[in-house]
């Protein structure tokens, strides 16, 4: 699936994610900028959490629970990844075998460790307003 947004309908892209894929551990791929966690905030929210949203980079994982405060979701951003080594010493491995939505962005730091079956999204910045998600 392609789409075209802008920020303003984030919520709706978030919606049609979340209808159109077909298991909860998704890879974002998108340069510096591109607004992979404005868009993992949205499908987060849209999942049902009322937990702030944040980035995880210099934590690398954060957790974000449902309204019951059950698990719902690890965020992970491997951008300061030296190796993906290190992904592997942080058990990345037991984070996958879990059975929550897994969202990360810089999957490309741990190409040996992805799951074979995550979704894929791109997203590409058209204009400073305009972004262009495949999934």
């Amino acid at each position: 699936m392609e789409l075209i947004y802008s920020e303003s309908e984030i919520q709706e892209v978030a919606k049609k994610i979340i209808a159109n894929i077909s298991n909860k551990t998704v890879a974002f791929y998108a340069p510096m900028g591109a607004g992979k966690t404005t868009l993992i905030t949205a499908i987060i929210k849209e999942l049902g959490s009322m937990d702030k949203v944040s980035s995880p980079t210099f934590g690398l994982v954060n957790e974000y629970a449902d309204q019951k405060g059950d698990l719902l979701a690890y965020h992970f951003d491997f951008y300061r990844l030296k190796d993906e080594i290190e992904a592997l010493d942080m058990g990345i491995e037991d984070y996958f075998d879990t059975d929550v939505w897994i969202f990360m962005e810089w999957p490309d730091k741990i190409p040996s460790f992805l799951p074979t079956d995550a979704t894929n999204v791109k997203i590409e910045i058209l204009d400073t307003n305009k972004r262009k998600i495949t999934f």
